[in-house]
């Protein structure tokens, strides 16, 4: 057992708190629901970026990363001036929704380098220009251009022309869990010597103003000589801690406080506010600052002349020792060295394969960047909806707006966020996808995941598992019970430990919101399935989680296709959970009759009007039902007749002798049931090695659907599978009703409509885990139909494959997307030149929302590691396979 385990062990039995400590801070606080308490409910207005540095939050706080305790009561994070910018720069910029061309965006540079999964050892850089940032030239220009004009990105302004920027390498090693060691170095990559202020900053989250009863913790300062200072922080639940600066200029301090006479023009209750050390700083406002150098906020100065292609480092020790007389000492740098040594270990043994050197540093960021992702997350709706006794009273709208009927919501917890800037909040169905790599070097804190969406102060009382924060009624697939699944696979497979106490306890809120579905998405009873948004944003004509502008309803190919998959994911888990409690088995059989059901609705064997399989086409659509009973296919090709695959599972000859009952109830079915057996591929035939069969595809709707799915001219990209074929940027699909055109568009990169806040697109661009699941499904069809079965790939190569060999070509694909071809380039940085080409950054990965399908560029949110994460998996299959 490597050193990493032992701590991670150590942490789930609790006899050290090992993740007590970690990257907990949000890179966007401002801009988001919980922040917001307008009439309007328009976030982005109501708490800007601007405000951000003079306003306290309410709900948790964000920073350059930074690091906080679990419960986010102490804060440490990076603040940095280049003595040109007009703020400090505090927190990471970018744009609202309204602001940006194609949505909200963060306009900077930082990478997630490492990350063990207890945090002892993390490693960030953050690209800071040593010219003034141009804040209102992003902002005007991207006003400036179209839907169909690229976003103007930070590099285009010009700033780090000639490498006048400073690398900022923040770098944490936890000695004890309470006592980490803090290493900050900065590079000057520019030409002439420069002048950096850093400013490591502590603070404690701001409790007191919304709790007549909170006692209010404080920071002073403990000792200040010439060698190192130390900060004291003592709160009333946290205790008592220390912070050491080695040699900082002075300790600066103030309170995080609202600024309310800079923003509304009124008298503030505290002479020292929030934004005090900026004033301090950049306006030269000696008294902004507290002199008897106490308060709720600090930070230590230091000014730092760094000469061309110098490297100054900071050494700093958040400690609850408060007596080291030598904390910079040569334990200080044997911790560093050892804490990096371990992650190596660690890491070797996730992916003891023979990778390569791009590969395996691929997969290293890809770990990292979802370790770094975890988030303090805390959001009380109750006590959010009817305001705090000292806070701002919310207004009357409220009580019917956003959220309203989930007032049971109360997280405190830290949570997988997609993103930590763009999508500061957890989201169900992304979250799921979190939980593979995840399970991969942590699968206690994958479980953990999934038991808080489960648990009954996050899921609602009927069942509904919430969405995201800014509707956490919206629908998301129903992928959890796969993930629970995937999780418990993965963590027997890697870690020899069968978590069946999880899998059962999970399974069981599952059968709730499997309830809540089949009785508030099938209108009609049918078994076809209308769930709404679904995830997908825009990948329709209208949106779907609206009132439809023709009335009526969508049927929808996927959401049914989602609930043929849930169905089967649930009869897995079942029949994993009968071998030690007969009574599933039971339940394995109903699970099996309701696909059954499923599987003949959507082909619309036995009813027409409800059929999404479209024979002349060979592929599913979905079906729009009018108020007049007149219905038609929607004939988007999309991967919305793609999902269809996803609902299959193999039953082993063993599994159906281990479990009589069942086998009795299906072979029931098949001698009973004709009606419902002759659309389940193939439950009568046994495959390789006997194996049975249920999916909703068989083989020759396969075998259609691939040839168009495995078409260059269609689907198939050379960085995976696009979200909507090439075939229809010919051939748009446009609609027209009540004299307004509505289309759909093949559009590799960004949308060019403003469905979602135009900020997520589904019309053509590359998205990890509806990949993901594709080749899962593929490796299931080809685990019974076996290598006889081959299908041509590409269409039109004379190339035949089995259904293994086209997984693993997806995979490829999508691996290529990360790295450099054979001329250096990154597919992922298109024609961003220096990505491609600058040494200082052409190693650093970014994993977007998703990709451009013509050219495998990243495109969409820009630290989206949450389910574009999934490629360290895919790397992980690449290594087995070439060790095997």
């Amino acid at each position: 057992m490597t050193a990493e385990e032992t701590r991670l062990q150590a942490d789930q039995n609790r006899t050290a708190y090992w993740k007590r400590w970690g990257p907990y801070l949000s890179e966007r606080q401002w801009g988001t629901v919980r922040e917001d308490y307008s009439s309007s409910g328009e976030a982005w207005d109501y708490f800007p970026h601007d405000h951000a540095r003079s306003r306290a939050y309410r709900w948790g706080e964000d920073g350059i990363a930074g690091i906080s305790d679990n419960h986010q009561r102490l804060c440490f994070a990076l603040a940095l001036w280049n003595g040109c910018d007009p703020i400090l720069k505090e927190r990471m910029f970018g744009l609202t929704g309204r602001e940006g061309n194609h949505g909200e965006d963060v306009k900077e540079y930082y990478f997630y380098l490492d990350s063990t999964p207890t945090h002892s050892y993390m490693k960030c850089l953050y690209k800071y220009p040593q010219q003034a940032f141009p804040y209102t030239d992003i902002v005007e220009e991207n006003r400036r251009r179209s839907r169909h004009d690229p976003e103007f990105e930070l590099l285009d302004t010009g700033v780090f022309a000639s490498d006048r920027y400073f690398d900022v390498l923040v770098e944490y090693a936890k000695n004890t869990p309470e006592d980490i060691l803090i290493q900050v170095s900065i590079i000057n990559r520019g030409l002439e010597e420069k002048t950096l202020h850093l400013l490591p900053t502590l603070w404690f989250r701001n409790t007191w103003s919304w709790n007549p009863i909170q006692e209010k913790p404080f920071l002073k300062v403990f000792k200040s000589d010439p060698t190192f200072s130390i900060v004291e922080a003592s709160h009333p639940t946290l205790g008592d801690r220390w912070l050491y600066c080695d040699g900082a200029t002075e300790l600066l301090f103030t309170e995080n406080e609202t600024n309310y006479e800079k923003l509304f023009g009124v008298s503030n209750a505290f002479p020292y506010v929030k934004d005090g050390i900026n004033d301090y700083l950049v306006h030269n406002r000696k008294e902004a600052v507290n002199p008897n150098q106490m308060g709720t906020k600090t930070s230590a100065h230091y000014e730092l002349s760094i000469g061309a292609g110098e490297i100054r480092t900071v050494r700093m020790r958040l400690s609850d020792f408060s007596g080291l007389t030598k904390p910079f000492g040569v334990d200080f740098d044997k911790t560093f060295q050892n804490r990096i040594k371990e992650a190596d270990e660690f890491y070797h043994r996730i992916c003891p394969f023979q990778l390569s050197e791009d590969m395996h540093n691929v997969q290293r960021q890809a770990f990292a960047g979802m370790l770094w992702s975890k988030q303090f997350y805390y959001y009380v709706v109750e006590e959010w909806l009817r305001g705090d006794p000292m806070g701002p009273k919310p207004p009357l709208e409220r009580k019917y707006g956003r959220n309203h009927e989930w007032i049971h919501l109360h997280s405190d917890d830290i949570l997988s966020m997609p993103d930590k800037w763009e999508y500061p909040w957890f989201a169900a169905w992304d979250l799921a996808f979190h939980l593979i790599p995840l399970a991969m070097i942590d699968p206690d804190f994958a479980k953990y995941q999934l038991e808080r969406l489960t648990r009954e102060w996050y899921m609602h009382a009927n069942g509904q598992i919430p969405a995201y924060e800014w509707a956490f009624g919206d629908v998301n697939p129903p992928v959890h019970a796969w993930a629970a699944m995937r999780i418990y696979e993965i963590e027997r497979k890697m870690y020899d430990r069968a978590d069946k106490q999880f899998l059962e306890r999970v399974f069981q809120k599952l059968l709730v919101n499997f309830t809540w579905w089949v009785n508030r998405k099938d209108i009609e009873g049918n078994n076809v399935f209308q769930g709404g948004f679904l995830g997908l944003d825009n990948i329709g004509v209208f949106d779907r989680s609206a009132e439809l502008p023709t009335g009526g309803r969508i049927d929808q190919a996927d959401g049914t296709s989602w609930m043929g998959m849930y169905c089967l994911n649930m009869l897995t888990i079942a029949l994993e959970l009968a071998k030690d409690n007969s009574t599933y088995e039971d339940i394995a059989s109903k699970f099996f009759e309701h696909f059954l059901y499923i599987a003949d609705a959507i082909d619309g064997i036995g009813n027409a009007e409800i059929a999404l399989w479209d024979q002349a086409d060979g592929f599913f659509y979905d079906a729009l039902h009018l108020p007049d009973g007149r219905h038609f296919p929607v004939k988007v090709r999309s991967i919305v007749g793609l999902i269809p695959l996803f609902a299959i599972a193999t039953l082993e000859p063993e599994t159906l002798r281990m479990f009589p009952r069942f086998k009795q109830r299906m072979e029931w079915f098949i001698r009973n049931r004709p009606d419902l057996r002759q659309n389940v591929a193939c439950m009568e035939t046994p495959g390789v090695g006997a194996r049975r069969l249920l999916a909703i595809v068989g083989r020759d709707k396969l075998r259609h659907i691939l040839q168009r799915m495995l078409d260059e001219k269609e689907f198939l990209s050379p960085y995976g599978i696009r979200a909507v074929s090439k075939f229809h940027e010919v051939h748009p699909y446009i609609l027209t009703t009540n004299g307004h055109e509505y289309r759909v568009d093949y559009e590799p990169a960004e949308s060019t409509t403003g469905l979602f806040g135009g900020n997520s697109n589904w019309r053509g661009p590359i998205w990890f885990p509806i990949n993901y699941l594709l080749i899962e499904s593929l490796q299931r069809f080809h685990h019974y139909l076996g290598d006889d079965f081959k299908v041509e790939c590409p269409i039109g190569s004379g190339q035949m494959m089995t259904l293994w060999e086209v997984a693993t070509e997806l995979s490829q694909r999508l691996i290529r997307i990360f790295l450099q071809d054979p001329s250096g380039q990154r597919p992922v940085y298109g024609g961003t030149e220096t990505f491609q080409t600058n040494p200082q950054w052409c190693d650093l990965i970014l994993f977007n929302e998703y990709f451009n399908g013509d050219n495998g560029a990243g495109i969409g949110a820009s630290h989206q590691t949450g389910w574009t994460g999934l490629v360290a998996e895919l790397l992980q299959q690449v290594g087995m396979h070439l060790h095997s």
